[in-house]
């Protein structure tokens, strides 16, 4: 626990390095446009599938269907940002390791390098699983947040893994194959879904989680080179 903590105090610290800054802006203009045009379409087909719905024409259900489709966006954005953030921030993900490499872990050999239809391979499959997953979760989310107050607790545990999953594997594929970063990964599990966990909710906090996808990154460099280090596989 203590250790996975200072691998994000580490993180958070490194933020206002100008290489991390430099990212981190060129992420936040990609992701505030995915997003926005991915909530604009969500919006757009939820008000038309309800408008349809509304055959009977009373005005009172065309305005509960307003306002139902704008929550219902609402709610779904909150869902779908941090697939929508990580997707984004994947494809810069060499300069964030990079910059964490260089000021902590200098001397190193040159990483594997990654091309884009690898990248890309990674990054939309985050996202779908993310996606699929969350929205297959919705069934229990809100059963539980209504009847035992566990549905925010079932989504933090589900997204903790998906997250810690796959950071540690945009990381370690870096400079391991996919076979012994998986050995490795799932040696150290309970250590990386918690550390997850901590970015699940970091990811629900508004402004702070727009830079998690940045933090995480950093993050999991600190832990991947101390659980590599202390497996020997240096």
């Amino acid at each position: 626990m203590r250790a996975m903590i200072a691998s994000y105090a580490k993180a958070i610290a490194q933020l206002p390095d100008p290489k991390l800054a430099r990212i981190l802006l060129i992420g936040l203009g990609a992701t505030f446009a995915l997003f926005a045009v991915s909530c604009a379409a969500v919006g757009w087909a939820l008000h038309h599938f309800l408008y349809r719905i509304d055959i009977l024409g009373w005005h009172p259900l065309t305005i509960f269907t307003e306002i139902a489709s704008w929550v219902a966006v609402a709610f779904l954005s909150l869902l779908l940002f941090p697939a929508v953030a990580t997707t984004t921030v994947s494809f810069l993900l060499d300069g964030v390791v990079r910059a964490v490499e260089d000021r902590y872990y200098p001397g190193q050999q040159a990483a594997r390098r990654q091309g884009f239809r690898e990248l890309l391979w990674q990054a939309g499959r985050f996202a779908v699983v993310m996606l699929l997953v969350n929205l297959v979760g919705l069934v229990f989310y809100i059963p539980l947040a209504i009847f035992f107050g566990l549905g925010a607790a079932l989504y933090f545990v589900i997204n903790g893994y998906l997250f810690s999953r796959e950071y540690f594997e945009l990381v370690a594929w870096r400079r391991l194959d996919p076979a012994r970063a998986d050995a490795l990964r799932r040696a150290h599990l309970g250590r990386l879904w918690l550390g997850g966990i901590v970015l699940a909710l970091i990811s629900t906090v508004p402004l702070l989680n727009l830079l998690a996808p940045v933090i995480g990154t950093a993050a999991m460099v600190h832990e991947f080179e101390a659980l590599r280090r202390r497996d020997g596989l240096v």
